[in-house]
């Protein structure tokens, strides 16, 4: 689930292509970042960072994510760069309504503001309206995925014991117009025992799926990854083990906390009209 970008945002199947799965767990988690030792990068000596990240929602009003990304960085040289990055974005159930908001500060200055909309369209294409930075108005293909529908088409394919996902996906960072293309390798399914318990009894007796995303920018011709993503995810939608790598530098982030949150319960499908 992280990245520069709001990564969990990106975790989070596809009702619009046919996939189905079971409804994500509303939780609220923390995370301790640090520098990852086993790959030692080149322009950065010391990291530490905190992720704050809450899923709230349910399939029939959709899921709203809010996370807070804090990250400090020491290149060695005596000087600090701490980021922040803040976003908030809903998605609804079938993946045809998308809202975001997303803001990242470098040592307190703005340096990423952007707000948009998404909504797909009968012909399955997104038409987008971003109102910040700048006002535009355009649309995407319709095989792109948004957030929450990449997460769960991960967990339906990891359930159907598919090893690749293939995907493009949107979610509006950073600029609010680019697309990465995504390639995800998906780990046989693992469930702790009696010597590796889970940090929350939230976690216990449930299955969970190494994963590694890389994220690709379009049209760069020596296709190496932007960054890659490696966690586990569980069933529930709930992700630990977080490895982000940059290429200069990595971090890990170690679930420290984690909180399952009241979910509203559909109320019953009104009668329809004759």
């Amino acid at each position: 689930m992280f990245r520069r970008t709001p990564v969990f945002a990106l975790l989070l199947v596809s009702l619009t292509a046919g996939v189905s799965a079971s409804p994500l767990m509303p939780h609220r988690a923390f995370y301790d970042l640090m520098l990852d030792a086993e790959k030692p990068g080149t322009q950065v000596d010391k990291a530490r960072g905190r992720i704050a990240f809450q899923l709230t929602g349910s399939d029939c009003e959709g899921y709203t994510i809010v996370l807070r990304q804090v990250t400090s960085l020491d290149t060695g040289e005596g000087q600090e760069t701490v980021s922040d990055l803040r976003n908030e974005s809903w998605e609804n159930a079938a993946s045809t309504s998308y809202r975001f908001k997303t803001q990242n500060f470098v040592n307190d200055e703005i340096r990423e503001d952007v707000t948009g909309t998404v909504t797909r369209q009968k012909n399955e294409m997104l038409a987008v309206r971003v109102t910040k930075p700048k006002s535009a108005n355009f649309t995407l293909p319709p095989k792109v995925f948004l957030p929450t529908q990449h997460t769960r088409a991960m967990l339906a394919a990891a359930e159907r014991g598919e090893k690749l996902l293939s995907a493009d996906i949107y979610d509006g960072s950073p600029d609010g117009r680019k697309i990465y293309q995504t390639l995800t390798v998906i780990g046989s399914a693992l469930v702790h025992d009696e010597k590796t318990p889970p940090i929350s009894p939230a976690l216990a007796n449930l299955k969970r799926y190494p994963v590694v995303t890389s994220y690709f920018e379009v049209a760069q011709n020596d296709r190496l990854p932007a960054y890659t993503l490696a966690f586990d995810l569980y069933e529930n939608g709930i992700s630990s083990a977080l490895r982000l790598n940059y290429g200069n530098f990595a971090l890990k982030g170690k679930l420290q906390s984690v909180e399952l949150l009241p979910q509203k319960p559909c109320g019953p499908t009104p009668p329809q009209k004759r």
